[in-house]
C-alpha cells in the first residue's frame, strides 16, 4: 500500500509529500503559461478535427494495466489541453469567463477538503459559506436574510427546474405522491432560455403546456400578450402556476419588467380567485447587474463615464424590482468570472422548501442523526459540490465596487465597439440595446434593419439575409483561434410582409467576458471583421459570377 499511498495528500501534513504536490502544480501552469500567446486563442495549436478525430480517440483509449508515472499523468492532461480556448482578450464569444484567482483558490480548497455539501457533518466549510453568501446576496438584491434561503445547483438551467419543482409542490403539496396536474400552465418570453423547455418536459408538464409569449423591440417581455395567453389558459380552465422573467435574455440582454409581470399576477389572481402565481427571475445572465442597485449615480463615486452612467442607470431601474420574484438565480461562473459550475438558487421565503423536502425516514444516514444541524435533503442532488466557496472567495476579493467596475468595463467596451463598427462598415447594423452582449447584422448592399424590425420585408428576404450572415460567420469560425466571436440563428422573431410566419432573426455577436477586453483592444476587433467581410464578399461575387 505504501506506493498507493503516494498517490495521495499527505495523512499528517509533512513537507516532502506537500512540496510533492506543488511541484506538480507549478509544472502545470509553467507549462500551460507556456502555451499561452496574447495575440491567439487557444492554449497551443489546435488539433485537426477531422471526421474521423473522436473515432480515433475511442479506439485508443484503455485503462493502462499498471499505472503510469505522475510524469506521464501530467504529460496526457498538458496533451489534452493544446488547442483549448483560453479566455483572454481575443474571446468575445459568450458567457465563458476567465475565472479570477480568488475563485480559483476557492475552487482549490474545495478539492483539498472534498466535502460533500449535503450536511454540514461532511461538508462544514462549504455549509457555512453558502450560508454566507445567501446571505450576502440577499441583503443585496432586497431580501429578507432571516427568511431567504439558497443552494448551490447546476447553472441557470438548475435554478429554473428546482423552481419550477418548487412552484408545483407549493400549488399541489400532494403531487409529490400523487403526481402533478393535468392543467399547469407555464409562461416565458419567446427569448427566454431553453431551460425552461427542458424542465416542463422533465417535471411532467409537458411542451404543450409551455405558452411562449411575444417581445417588444427591446426583447422584453411584452405584458399585453403576456395577459391576453393567461386569460385564455385561465378561461379554458387552466392554472397559470408559473412565469418566467428574463432578466438578461442570451442573446441579446433583454430585461423583463418584473414588476409589471408581478403586478399582472396579482391583478389577475385577485380577479379570478386564482393560488398565487410563482415568478422565477432568470437572472443567470443578468444577476451580477444588482450589485449596481444601490449606487449613487448622482455622485457617481467610481467616476463612470456619462454614456456608461445612463446605461448602468437604466439597469438599476431594472434590476431593483428583481425582490419581487420568489425565486433568482445568481451564475457567477458567467459575468462573476468564477469556474463552472458555480451558481446560487436564491428563494425569498425559505418555507417553500418544506414542499420538496424529504422525511426523515427517507434520509437515514444524515437528516435523522443527532448531530449536524445543515443537511438539504430538499435538493436533487444527494452528492453536491461545495462551489459556494468558490463564489465565497470571489465575493470577498472583488467587493461591491470591484464588481461594478468590472461590470461596467463590459458595457465600456461595447460602446466603443458599437460606434467604431458603425463608422468601419456601411453594411452594419446593431441589433439590439447597449448591454454586455452587442448584436450586429450585416446586409449585401444597406442596412434593412428598421424594415425588418418593422414587418416590412419579405420572408424571402429576410432569409437570404438570414444566409448571408450564417456564410460570414462561417468565414469568422474558420480563425477562431484569432478572435472568436459569436453568433445566433435566434436573436428575436420578426414578422414578414408576406407570411403570418414569424422569421428568426440571424446576426453575429460580440460579447466581452474578459478584464482584458479593453476599449484599446477594440479597433483590432472591427479591423478583423472589416478585413474578413472584405475577403467573404469578394469571393462571393466571383462565385456568383460563375454560377
Amino acid at each position: 500500500m505504501k506506493d498507493i499511498q503516494k498517490l495521495f495528500p499527505s495523512m499528517d501534513g509533512n513537507s516532502l509529500q506537500k512540496e510533492e504536490l506543488l511541484s506538480y502544480i507549478d509544472l502545470l501552469l509553467s507549462k500551460i503559461d507556456e502555451l499561452k500567446d496574447p495575440d491567439k486563442l487557444t492554449l497551443g495549436a489546435m488539433p485537426t478535427y477531422t471526421d474521423d478525430y473522436y473515432h480515433t480517440l475511442i479506439d485508443k483509449a484503455g485503462i493502462p494495466q499498471q499505472g503510469v508515472s505522475m510524469e506521464d499523468v501530467l504529460h496526457e492532461l498538458l496533451n489534452s489541453i493544446e488547442g483549448h480556448r483560453y479566455v483572454n482578450r481575443n474571446y468575445v464569444a459568450n458567457a465563458a469567463p476567465l475565472p479570477n484567482i480568488a475563485s480559483i483558490l476557492g475552487n482549490l480548497v474545495m478539492v483539498l477538503v472534498n466535502g460533500n455539501n449535503l450536511w454540514d457533518v461532511e461538508g462544514p466549510a462549504a455549509a457555512s459559506a453558502e450560508i454566507k453568501i445567501t446571505s450576502m446576496l440577499s441583503k443585496l438584491i432586497g431580501y429578507d436574510e432571516s427568511r431567504s434561503a439558497g443552494y448551490t445547483t447546476w447553472g441557470g438551467q438548475g435554478a429554473v427546474f428546482n423552481s419550477l419543482r418548487l412552484a408545483i409542490s407549493r400549488y399541489s403539496p400532494s403531487s409529490n405522491q400523487s403526481g402533478i396536474p393535468n392543467n399547469l400552465y407555464c409562461f416565458c418570453s419567446e427569448l427566454s432560455h431553453y431551460s425552461l423547455f427542458k424542465s416542463v418536459e422533465a417535471t411532467g408538464i409537458g411542451v404543450e403546456n409551455l405558452i411562449r409569449v411575444k417581445v417588444n423591440h427591446d426583447h422584453s417581455i411584452n405584458l399585453t400578450d403576456l395577459e391576453e395567453k393567461m386569460n385564455e389558459v385561465i378561461n379554458k380552465g387552466g392554472i397559470p402556476l408559473y412565469i418566467l422573467a428574463t432578466m438578461g435574455t442570451t442573446d441579446t440582454f433583454g430585461i423583463d419588467d418584473l414588476e409589471g409581470i408581478k403586478e399582472l399576477s396579482e391583478q389577475l389572481e385577485q380577479i379570478h380567485g386564482i393560488h398565487p402565481i410563482y415568478i422565477h427571475a432568470d437572472s443567470a445572465m443578468g444577476g451580477m447587474y444588482t450589485f449596481f442597485n444601490d449606487y449613487d449615480f448622482i455622485n457617481n463615486p467610481l467616476n463612470f463615464e456619462d454614456e456608461v452612467l445612463l446605461v448602468l442607470n437604466k439597469y438599476q431601474e431594472k434590476f431593483k424590482h428583481i425582490n419581487l420574484a420568489d425565486s433568482l438565480v445568481f451564475d457567477f461562473h458567467k459575468l462573476g468570472q468564477t469556474p463552472y459550475t458555480t451558481s446560487l438558487f436564491l428563494i425569498k421565503n425559505r418555507d417553500y422548501l418544506k414542499y420538496v423536502d424529504l422525511d426523515e425516514e427517507e434520509t437515514p444516514y444524515v437528516g435523522n442523526r443527532g448531530y449536524g444541524s445543515y443537511h438539504t435533503n430538499y435538493t436533487l442532488e444527494c452528492s453536491r459540490m461545495g462551489s459556494s466557496l468558490t463564489i465565497y472567495s470571489s465575493l470577498l476579493a472583488f467587493g461591491i465596487t470591484g464588481y461594478q467596475e468590472l461590470l461596467a468595463n463590459y458595457i465600456r467596451v461595447n460602446l466603443a465597439f458599437r460606434k467604431k463598427l458603425k463608422e468601419e462598415i456601411e453594411t452594419v447594423a446593431i441589433t439590439n440595446e447597449v448591454s454586455p452582449i452587442t448584436t450586429f447584422r450585416f446586409y449585401p448592399e444597406r442596412p434593412k434593419w428598421t424594415e425588418e424590425l418593422n414587418g416590412l420585408l419579405t420572408i424571402e428576404e429576410m432569409l437570404e439575409i438570414n444566409d448571408y450572415n450564417s456564410e460570414f460567420a462561417e468565414v469568422l469560425g474558420l480563425e477562431r483561434e484569432t478572435i472568436y466571436f459569436g453568433n445566433t440563428s435566434k436573436q428575436c422573431l420578426v414578422e414578414a410582409i408576406n407570411s403570418n410566419k414569424r422569421v428568426s432573426i440571424y446576426a453575429q455577436k460580440f460579447f466581452t467576458i474578459s478584464p482584458y477586453s479593453t476599449v484599446e483592444e477594440v479597433d483590432r476587433y472591427v479591423q478583423f471583421i472589416k478585413t474578413h467581410l472584405n475577403i467573404f464578399q469578394r469571393t462571393r461575387k466571383i462565385e456568383n459570377v460563375l454560377k
